[in-house]
């Protein structure tokens, strides 16, 4: 990571955390998930590094940015990422986005079909409104308040005491993450969320989805409906990943 920088960018009337590869190479900005921040992506960020400028923001809510009360629609968080795009002056980057940052990802492509020259959509989370309404229901945000009353060494030993091929550093960020999440980011899981069908319908840029092998949030019979129904839409399933696919 020697090199890469961080900053804080306005946009959408919030301070938009993010770290940077940098250099003159074509842009790439990465999306993460609910309970992620734009740390969580280094080991894909230096992959790609020699080639792009990676851009890795913090969606509002998490890690650095802005935690405002309110205002964690979709609609909220594409906002942020094309303010982020106009602000930091990025030209037609590749935007990727896993999970709630692949729905975001979408809605941004939807809407602004000349800001990008891809689109990356990393099992996003198009959901049915009726498994919108259950995890909404779900005790997903009171485990969160849970998880925040507690020390940071002692949910890190928990988390490394759990079976994972993951490695210590993803695992220390991914712990580091889930504890600067604001318990107002769960908002997002409100429903309902933007028709994802619509939102493919919409698309006029090359994109790809990827889906992991284990019970993705997008099931390929999903995803070969919604690559037949646009052209500019291929799909790609990663064997024995699940939905954490980065």
């Amino acid at each position: 990571m020697a090199g890469w920088t961080a900053g804080i960018c306005k946009a959408n009337g919030i301070d938009v955390h993010y770290l940077r590869t940098g250099g003159d190479k074509p842009p790439v900005v990465l999306l993460h998930g609910l309970m992620a921040n734009g740390a969580c992506w280094f080991l894909l960020a230096q992959a790609l590094e020699e080639v792009y400028d990676v851009v890795m923001p913090d969606a509002r809510g998490h890690g650095s940015s802005s935690a405002p009360e309110n205002s964690y629609r979709y609609d909220d968080l594409a906002a942020d990422v094309v303010g982020l795009i106009d602000g930091l002056g990025l030209v037609t980057p590749v935007l990727l986005g896993h999970s709630m940052g692949g729905m975001t990802a979408a809605v941004v492509a939807s809407k602004n079909p000349k800001l990008l020259r891809g689109l990356v959509l990393v099992d996003p989370t198009f959901l049915t409104l009726l498994r919108q309404s259950e995890v909404y229901e779900s005790d997903i945000a009171d485990q969160h308040r849970r998880i925040l009353s507690r020390s940071r060494e002692d949910y890190l030993a928990e988390m490394r005491d759990r079976p994972s091929r993951r490695s210590g550093e993803l695992i220390e960020r991914i712990a580091q993450a889930r504890l600067q999440t604001s318990i107002h980011a769960f908002k997002v899981l409100t429903p309902p969320n933007p028709d994802y069908v619509e939102l493919i319908k919409a698309l006029d840029v090359p994109s790809l989805l990827i889906l992991g092998e284990v019970d993705p949030v997008v099931s390929p019979e999903v995803a070969a409906e919604l690559a037949g129904i646009n052209p500019c839409l291929e799909v790609v399933q990663i064997k024995k990943a699940g939905h954490g696919v980065p």
